[in-house]
């Protein structure tokens, strides 16, 4: 990792100051809402991400951002996807997790360069731990004493040795099958997209797979970037690499996020029993 690395170290700033704001609410009571069944939102999601959009506004003058709270719609929301550096934000990941008080959630940012994770920034306020990379770089975990230290993920290379980190509030049944076809046993339960690749990027855990359906290219993007930097894999459920620039929104194809040892493996799996 370039030590003089100033645009992630503006965004380790950024996304710190946002998991200030998500911890001030989180010290207090506070009412959770409901944008759509199973989508909850707090006062911590929409101040943080007030926060994030104007602090990269201003460090980034002119680069596109898509934040989940604030979302445009239509011609503007195709315009930001089609930019070549669009920041991708999650102002608080784990937003079920945050209510239920467990510390399983994130603040994210990410960046995609032509349609690619290039950047990538993950804070859990809970332990002020900040993992932070660059695709094709390096990627380091800063901790809550501004202390750094590289990361690097497992050299597990069978499945059956694999530990899979799964959804706590979620795990969809349909790997159920591929977890039987690889033969894997140790599965640990984690809140949030970004914390669980954030425990692979650490090497606490191996492997993470999403079915499809629920997440955003903000719950992906930030979080590739760290594994990629860390030395894992990260594509969709046919192995193919997420295209950040659209046409929507939505990650419809899944999610595999391993140490890289595992992931021909898991995606030659994949495409047996999912299709």
């Amino acid at each position: 990792m370039d030590q003089n690395d100033r645009e992630l170290d503006e965004i380790v700033r950024i996304a710190r100051a946002a998991a200030a704001i998500v911890m001030d609410v989180y010290a207090t009571p506070f009412a959770v809402e409901m944008k759509g069944p199973g989508d909850p939102v707090t006062r911590a999601d929409r101040e943080a991400n007030a926060l994030i959009c104007s602090a990269l506004e201003a460090a980034f003058p002119g680069e596109a951002i898509l934040a989940e709270e604030s979302v445009p719609t239509g011609d503007e929301l195709a315009s930001r996807l089609g930019k070549e550096r669009v920041f991708f934000v999650d102002p608080l990941d784990g937003t079920r997790e945050f209510a239920d008080r467990n510390g399983e959630f994130a603040v994210m940012i990410g960046l995609a360069v032509r349609g690619r994770a290039a950047l990538g920034v993950v804070v859990m306020p809970t332990t002020g731990e900040a993992l932070a990379g660059r695709a094709g770089g390096a990627a380091f975990l800063e901790a809550r004493d501004g202390s750094r230290r590289p990361l690097r993920v497992s050299a597990v290379s069978a499945p059956a040795d694999a530990t899979l980190i799964v959804s706590r509030s979620h795990r969809p049944k349909e790997i159920e099958p591929l977890l039987a076809r690889l033969g894997i046993s140790k599965v640990v339960p984690c809140g949030s997209v970004g914390v669980k690749i954030a425990r692979i990027a650490t090497g606490e855990v191996d492997l993470y797979v999403h079915g499809g359906g629920g997440a955003k290219l903000w719950d992906s993007c930030a979080p590739e970037a760290v594994l990629l930097g860390a030395g894992g894999s990260f594509t969709d459920l046919s192995g193919a690499p997420i295209d950040y620039n659209g046409p929507g929104l939505k990650l419809g194809r899944g999610i595999i996020a391993s140490n890289g040892a595992l992931q021909a493996a898991v995606v030659a799996a994949a495409r047996s029993e999912l299709g």
